[in-house]
């Protein structure tokens, strides 16, 4: 589609407003992060600079929750403009329909969104984590990866991983349990060892002791270096890992290989499947609320400003707040993560489609 005049006339009356609102709304989410969080930073002596830092690292973040909002603003203000200017009287007489007018808008709703995918891969992901990294250490609240009490399945479910401490800086398990079962699922053996570490390859346990069936009775033995290696105990320390990683942290092509790890692990990976579907339907947004924006804009002939503002605001907290449920039931296993993503998007979708065909031209 080539822009027309009218194209280019609207899209200047819409950009300088979609900016200020946008820089408004950043504004206000990183004053709402700094004061939530002010006291604990004089209380643990931290200088300037470092809060500015931190607020600086989360501005990609406040980008991307601004911007849907400021969007939906910035749309429905301009257009409530042209209602009152009375301007769009002239491009209905002479003949050009709703759809084609607002069409430029469809446009930039749709590039915006591929630009948001990227910049969520690319730019937030990253300075979200430093930024929660850098306020933990700040904070004195630092992460840890090791994790307790871990249990694990491998091999198709046919060996079972239990280790009371997995300590992820020496890479080594601690108090180490290895069931494994037959093709039916019956146990056959059992090795255990006060410690597992990890050579690169595999892991190397200390003093093990196999406990296995012999007719009615166990037989108990020490297992040598060379069955150890034998029994090829190759699974990686990352399959330990992952109960400490958090998938929002990751970009795509590692958050896909996390779930696929949790999956071969046999661990729970419905909330990481979740949030790895979300990351796409959260990136339709700007074109889900220009959806909605385009027929409100038309409904307001008073007070523009306000009632932009205030139905803008309605709005966007529905939105998150079903987004926020339906997410919420998809980690549970209540609904699938697919439909705990997309719920909102269709959802809204079909409203702004409904709304649109019924706007007033």
């Amino acid at each position: 589609m080539v822009p027309s005049t009218l194209d280019r006339y609207l899209l200047r009356q819409l950009f300088p407003v979609l900016l200020v609102m946008t820089s408004f709304f950043v504004l206000l989410l990183v004053i709402i992060d700094l004061f939530s969080n002010i006291w604990r930073y004089l209380n643990n002596d931290v200088s300037v600079a470092q809060i500015i830092m931190v607020s600086i690292y989360y501005i990609p973040k406040c980008l991307s929750y601004a911007v849907p909002m400021a969007l939906l603003f910035s749309v429905a203000y301009t257009i409530g403009e042209f209602y009152t200017r009375n301007e769009l009287i002239s491009v209905f007489a002479s003949g050009i329909p709703f759809w084609r007018w607002t069409a430029s808008l469809i446009v930039v709703g749709f590039l915006l969104s591929i630009a948001y995918f990227l910049f969520q891969d690319s730019v937030v992901v990253s300075s979200y984590r430093t930024k929660n990294d850098m306020s933990r250490t700040l904070l004195k609240q630092q992460r840890t990866e090791s994790n307790s009490d871990i249990v694990v399945r491998t091999n198709n479910g046919r060996r079972i991983y239990s280790i009371d401490y997995f300590d992820t800086k020496a890479d080594t398990l601690n108090e180490l349990v290895i069931v494994n079962l037959d093709e039916q699922g019956n146990f056959e053996a059992m090795v255990r060892s006060p410690l597992g570490t990890w050579n690169g390859e595999q892991w190397i346990l200390k003093n093990p002791i196999r406990y296995s069936w012999q007719g009615n009775l166990i037989r108990v033995n020490n297992m040598s270096e060379d069955e150890v290696i034998a029994a090829d105990y190759s699974e990686s320390p990352d399959t330990f890992r992952r109960s400490a990683i958090n998938v929002q942290d990751l970009n795509l092509k590692d958050a896909k290989g996390l779930i696929t790890d949790l999956k071969r692990a046999g661990l729970p990976f419905a909330e990481a499947q979740t949030d790895y579907y979300d990351r796409f339907a959260w990136a339709v947004t700007p074109l889900v609320v220009l959806l909605l924006s385009i027929p409100l804009g038309g409904r307001f002939r008073k007070n523009i400003l306000l009632m932009s503002l205030l139905s803008s605001l309605v709005i966007v907290v529905v939105y998150y707040v079903l987004h926020m449920v339906t997410i919420m039931f998809a980690q549970l296993g209540y609904i699938g993560p697919i439909a705990g993503a997309w719920t909102p998007v269709i959802v809204f979708t079909a409203l702004g489609a409904g709304l649109l065909v019924g706007a007033k031209t």
